[in-house]
């Protein structure tokens, strides 16, 4: 009886263990690969579609490069899950995304073999080209391999990385995933010319024959992806090459007989920047993900064998259909209301909108500062542009939302989405800054709404108000089930609202965080503490008169945001200094996010970790109080 033998993936506890695979047993290996990824998946949720577009790739990398030695930088990072099996985390894969648990990113803290961190697109070469230079100048580093997606590299950064590569001339290697163009030329012509290749032949050979090698059809193809991609008619230089990049491909990214040599021929060749184009399949080996429209880019739970998702359990519409539903309506009514999505039609609810009037939503890639002022430059020129971005990726067009819009006080609409802690996500995705970097600009008003109706009221706001920029954020989720209007009602610009009525504690909330703060006055009122909770929704400008009745008629004032220190709480003691608030013995505490980056959990957790829970602000107002939080729960003075 012989035993079974032992799966390739079992024989790999990091990188060096694949030097001694050969390539068929690195084929099998990416299979194995492959599964782990997919089941793994299946329990965390995350991004798998990437994942599996890299597997051959990540394989390869570390088969043929000598990681960590060699730096390789995953753009964006949210197709890892691979490589982090590879390189010793694989019996802590399955915590991925979770509390005290693997980033679903790269991140220097978790592994030398993530020499960058990343979630952000369109840095890898930059910093790839930092690394080169460090290894130029007599630092312990070896090559730099950038992985960039043919998204990422659309982005503005990217082109600006690539130029001062090209300039420098340095050898470096920049690998292009591009997995909008496939091509599938036999295994056989193209291998075996791939295979004489690995040799002698100068780089510059390899490049110049690799459509020629290909049948007709085949070649054709490869012409195409080579086009769409750089630009180039063949017999001329591509994009890249005038950059001063050697382009190679475009190859089979799956095809580990073509991947493996080439590979092997420009690390034995390369003396300058080399581009290798691979073409890849989004979700591939996973036919639910191939079959999806967005290929499982973000999954939750799911079923292995059928694909099905676990779905959310809650009653209430998320903020981002909300959202999306609401700005559709305004667009009904109104025909000079657009809308702006750097690559996030979905992500932003934008494609409700693009369902009904496609040529009013304007999807511009990846490039938040090319989107800002397209939105500004619509504004300029009479439509009403919603510009809706993550507040993590909006602070990637900061400049433009200063110079471009707030600077010419154009009426630009900013949707920001994801404001707050979002979980699985963690650091790198946390909308914790928005508040002080727009508060802090001459002609905008910053919203926050506090629920799923209140999101509708503001997108009313938004689309009425044209006399200068406005935003309003609100957390990524599902709402909390109030009851919701037919449509929103515009605002009074600055006008806050009171919640609750109460004599002792007044609770002052900006955003979606004012659940919380009812419940706080709900454990208040058991202590015999009588709380005021009002809703601001304007953190600019301020309900001046709301405050200044809630400093008068309270021993204490509690302002609540989800968002970084500087932000609401700041501006509401600036204007309570100025008038004199302080000085009447009024006690103030501002509660924050904490001067620091907060891990991945659930934003349950997140928020604990945060000290914004309802216990929390309970506690604080009690501690402005005098009051002190007892043991079993009960306040004693």
């Amino acid at each position: 009886m012989t035993r079974p033998e032992t799966p390739l993936l079992d024989r790999v506890a990091g990188p060096a263990d694949l030097k001694a695979f050969s390539d068929r047993e690195l084929a099998t290996l990416a299979d194995e690969l492959r599964a782990e990824v997919i089941s793994v998946v299946s329990e965390t949720g995350g991004h798998l579609g990437s994942s599996l577009g890299v597997v051959e790739l990540t394989v390869a990398i570390h088969a043929i490069f000598n990681t960590p030695f060699d730096k390789l930088i995953w753009d964006v990072g949210h197709q890892c899950y691979p490589h982090k099996v590879l390189t010793g985390r694989r019996d802590r894969i399955r915590t991925l995304r979770q509390r005290d648990g693997l980033s679903g990113f790269t991140k220097r803290s978790e592994s030398d073999f993530d020499p960058f961190g990343a979630a952000h697109s369109s840095t890898s070469i930059s910093a790839a080209l930092g690394f080169t230079i460090a290894r130029d100048m007599g630092e312990a580093t070896g090559d730099a391999i950038a992985v960039i997606g043919d998204g990422s590299i659309s982005a503005g950064m990217a082109y600006e990385a690539m130029n001062n590569a090209g300039s420098e001339g340095r050898r470096l290697f920049v690998i292009l995933n591009d997995n909008e163009m496939s091509i599938a030329p036999p295994v056989g012509a193209m291998s075996t010319y791939l295979s004489g290749l690995y040799g002698n032949t100068p780089l510059h050979k390899m490049a110049e024959g690799f459509e020629a090698a290909l049948p007709g059809p085949f070649r054709d193809g490869a012409r195409r992806a080579r086009q769409l991609v750089t630009g180039g008619m063949t017999g001329q230089g591509t994009l890249f090459e005038e950059l001063g990049f050697s382009y190679l491909g475009p190859i089979d990214g799956h095809d580990m007989s073509q991947l493996l040599p080439v590979l092997r021929a420009a690390k034995a060749r390369a003396d300058g920047p080399v581009l290798i184009h691979a073409c890849t399949v989004k979700g591939k080996g996973y036919a639910p993900a191939e079959s999806s429209a967005d290929k499982y880019h973000g999954v939750a739970k799911f079923d292995v064998v059928s694909g099905a998702q676990q779905k959310s359990k809650a009653n209430a519409p998320s903020f981002t259909s909300v959202f999306g539903n609401a700005l559709t309506q305004e667009a009904a009514a109104d025909p000079k209301v657009v809308a702006v999505t750097a690559a996030m039609p979905s992500g932003t609810g934008l494609n409700i909108m693009s369902d009904r009037f496609p040529a009013r939503v304007f999807d511009v890639g990846i490039a938040e500062q090319h989107g800002v002022t397209f939105a500004a430059g619509m504004a300029a020129g009479g439509l009403k542009p919603f510009c809706a971005i993550y507040s993590t990726f909006l602070q990637r067009g900061y400049d433009q939302v200063v110079h471009d819009v707030a600077l010419q006080n154009l009426p630009v609409r900013f949707a920001i989405d994801r404001a707050g802690l979002v979980g699985a996500d963690g650091a790198t995705h946390a909308g914790a800054f928005d508040i002080g970097y727009l508060t802090n600009l001459p002609n905008f008003t910053v919203m926050a709404a506090a629920d799923e109706a209140e999101l509708m009221h503001m997108v009313a706001t938004a689309a009425k108000h044209d006399t200068g920029p406005i935003a309003f954020r609100y957390p990524r989720g599902n709402g909390v089930g109030v009851e919701m209007p037919e449509r929103g009602t515009p605002l009074e610009i600055g006008k806050g609202r009171i919640v609750r009525e109460g004599d002792t504690v007044a609770i002052l909330s900006f955003g979606a965080h004012l659940s919380e703060c009812l419940a706080a006055a709900d454990d208040l009122a058991a202590r015999g503490v009588s709380a005021t909770v009002a809703d601001a929704r304007f953190a600019k400008p301020l309900d001046t008169k709301m405050i200044g009745q809630l400093a008068r008629n309270h021993s204490a004032l509690i302002t609540v945001e989800q968002g970084a220190q500087g932000g609401f709480g700041a501006h509401v003691l600036h204007h309570l200094a100025k008038k004199g608030g302080l000085d009447r013995g009024l006690k103030v505490r501002t509660m924050t996010l904490p001067d620091r980056f907060i891990d991945q959990a659930s934003p349950a957790d997140m928020y604990s970790d945060a000290r914004l829970t309802a216990d929390d602000i309970t506690a604080t107002a009690l501690d402005a109080l005098g009051a002190i939080v007892a043991p079993f729960g009960e306040a004693r003075a």
